[in-house]
């Protein structure tokens, strides 16, 4: 927390709006809004539009920190093709409403407004050309206009609602106490604690007598032990295009070695299907006929060896990899190809578009 909080107000230059006062002494608004990320910015921005008196409170430093490094600092700021069935939920319905009342064309065009410039990449994802900067000034230029109240480095210390008939609720802050017709909980998940995250909405939520379901990590890369952990490490930094499956679901785009297992697109997206202990498949090759290939090249390249062959459709280090200390099975036996029967061309094929692997955990 810094030591002397930032208020921002809603108007730059403008002199500091008056609190409106009660018996008590506490700030009225229409809304309040906790946290300052995407979600609470972007209600706030809507809310005020609709000629809410709206306030944010966020304890940190500065406005949309997950946005910032979202997208690898260029903001993957929505899916072109995003819909309902892509989310889990459990009331899918709830993503049907949210989604028809405002859809990725109507950010597009939010985007576009702003002239932003962006491009597409696989699968429908928007990027910025420039910088995720760009995403948080369009939010807080939206805001602007709405005439919301933003302040920095304030954290909210309790929550109460009255009885009544206003039944108003009660934030007490380490700014100031303020009240509000309406509450909005934005503070996201507890998936970055480096950042902040907290259960702290989900604290609140129990406080009120709210039903909170369990939650698990999604969108996370995978970690493992052991050697697989040190296949990982050796091949740190490479990338591959596959299509990554499990528990009846498959996502198509790349899988990311790191240094503490596997991530990448792919992995992040069935990660949020995975549970302890289940393996996860991998098909290296999607849309090729591995197993015809490799029979082929038995033919007409009767004297290369397996992995100088299969190192001509996938990287090297991992042909290599896979050949002397394999991740997920056995090795595959590199020797010349026409020494390989017809049954081992089609084992290592099922090697390599059902590659097995099974995590110890998710970061």
């Amino acid at each position: 927390m810094p030591k002397r909080p930032f208020t921002a107000q809603h108007r730059p230059g403008a002199a500091p709006s008056q609190p409106r006062g009660n018996r008590r002494g506490a700030e009225r608004y229409d809304v309040v809004i906790v946290g300052a990320g995407a979600a609470g910015l972007m209600c706030a921005a809507e809310a005020g539009k609709r000629g809410r008196r709206v306030l944010i409170l966020e304890h940190a430093d500065r406005v949309g920190k997950k946005i910032l490094i979202s997208g690898g600092g260029r903001c993957n700021f929505t899916n072109r093709w995003a819909v309902p069935e892509d989310y889990q939920s459990g009331n899918p319905y709830f993503c049907i409403s949210a989604m028809t009342r405002y859809t990725p064309q109507d950010f597009i065009d939010l985007v576009e407004k702003h002239r932003i410039p962006y491009h597409e990449k696989t699968l429908g994802q928007l990027f910025c050309n420039g910088s995720s900067q760009e995403i948080v000034r369009l939010l807080m230029t939206e805001c602007e206009r709405a005439e919301v109240t933003i302040r920095l480095g304030c954290e909210v210390t309790e929550i109460k609602q009255n009885g009544g008939q206003n039944n108003r609720f009660s934030i007490e802050t380490s700014l100031a106490t303020v009240t509000a017709n309406s509450l909005v909980m934005a503070t996201g998940g507890q998936s970055i604690p480096q950042m902040g995250a907290t259960r702290f909405t989900h604290e609140v939520a129990e406080k009120f007598g709210l039903k909170v379901t369990p939650g698990q990590p999604g969108l996370v890369p995978f970690t493992f032990k052991g050697p697989d952990l040190e296949f990982c490490r050796e091949l740190s930094g490479l990338s591959i295009p596959c299509v990554a499956s499990c528990n009846g679901v498959r996502f198509e785009e790349n899988l990311l070695f790191t240094r503490r297992g596997i991530s990448g697109p792919a992995i992040l997206q069935v990660s949020s299907y995975w549970n302890d202990g289940e393996p996860v498949r991998v098909d290296l090759l999607p849309g090729f006929d591995l197993a015809s290939h490799l029979k082929e090249q038995r033919l007409a390249r009767p004297k290369a060896e397996l992995a100088t062959v299969l190192s001509s459709l996938l990287p090297r280090n991992f042909v290599r990899a896979m050949c002397e200390t394999p991740m997920g099975g056995t090795a595959l036996n590199n020797q010349p190809i026409n020494r390989l029967p017809d049954n081992a061309l089609d084992s290592i094929a099922a090697a390599l578009k059902a590659w097995t692997i099974t995590p110890s955990g998710t970061e």
